[in-house]
């Protein structure tokens, strides 16, 4: 390995999302890439993404790209679904990073493990709007028929930390009562939020519905991108560095919220005006 290219793997991964559902991302990044480091930035200025438009979703993630640019990441994790359904194959033209969204990872384990071909999709109007996940799906499966389903109370919620509330479990049911009538044996997690929902949806659903966690395969591509390219930082050297956190808006909520998921405490989460 070259010098500069040992010092480019030993550079941060760059991850962001709208708001903390990007954290579930970060969090297997942890377990998974122990040696790695990460720069998060968590847009919860303008959250929600999901219902805003194609331009707008572009717009804040070539933001968000040349911020972290200049924190002098390796990589850039698209930590969002609709961000990777809206955003990522034109800034992946932008821009000389390797990248990676989370739509890809969770759409080819779920084609690939679906027994019947029905496959249920959660997540934002957005992300459900776009397709991507039946496009992406059917790549693998041509055969699968793709049921998508925007949960759009879902998100505030888990936002607003109400994980297990009463009022949460409510919503979700009325949510997932389409899917009880579809036939579904696999349901993929189509937003970045929702695996924090993991055993609210599994009580509903059952345990004959395979739950996709994209968080989970994302890191598992990741790391195999990272191999690819000789970016992985393998040797053990700068291990178990802090990680750094930035947000747009509501640091402290961030930072509360963030220690109440991760396995790790972070002192502090910086806020940046990311328009500026």
């Amino acid at each position: 390995m070259s010098q500069s290219l040992e010092n480019r793997a030993h550079a941060p991964i760059g991850v962001f999302d709208s708001g903390v559902g990007g954290l579930t991302v970060a969090r297997e990044i942890m377990r998974q890439l122990p040696r790695e480091r990460i720069i998060y930035f968590g847009d919860t200025a303008r959250l929600p993404y999901g219902s805003k438009s194609r331009e707008t979703i572009i717009r804040y993630s070539r933001q968000i790209i040349r911020f972290l640019q200049e924190k002098g990441v390796k990589a850039i994790v698209v930590a969002c679904n609709t961000a990777s359904a809206f955003a990522l194959e034109q800034v992946r033209k932008e821009f000389i990073l390797p990248m990676i969204g989370v739509v890809r990872p969770g759409a080819k384990v779920a084609a690939k493990t679906s027994k019947n071909g029905r496959i249920g999709v959660i997540g934002t109007e957005g992300t459900i709007g776009s397709q991507i996940y039946t496009r992406t799906i059917r790549e693998h499966n041509p055969k699968a028929e793709v049921i998508g389903k925007p949960c759009p109370l879902l998100v505030p919620l888990v936002e607003e930390g109400w994980l297990k509330d009463p009022i949460t479990v409510e919503i979700a049911t009325r949510y997932l009562d389409f899917f009880l009538k579809s036939d579904i044996d696999t349901l993929i997690m189509g937003c970045t939020h929702y695996p924090l929902l993991r055993s609210t949806l599994r009580g509903i659903l059952g345990d004959a519905v395979n739950l996709v966690n994209p968080a989970y395969e994302t890191a598992r591509s990741l790391k195999l991108m990272l191999e690819e390219q000789g970016l992985i930082n393998d040797d053990g050297e700068e291990a178990g560095l802090k990680y750094q956190f930035y947000v747009s808006d509501a640091a402290e909520k961030f930072r509360n919220f963030a220690n109440s998921i991760l396995p790790c405490e972070i002192e502090e989460a910086r806020l940046v005006h990311i328009e500026e």
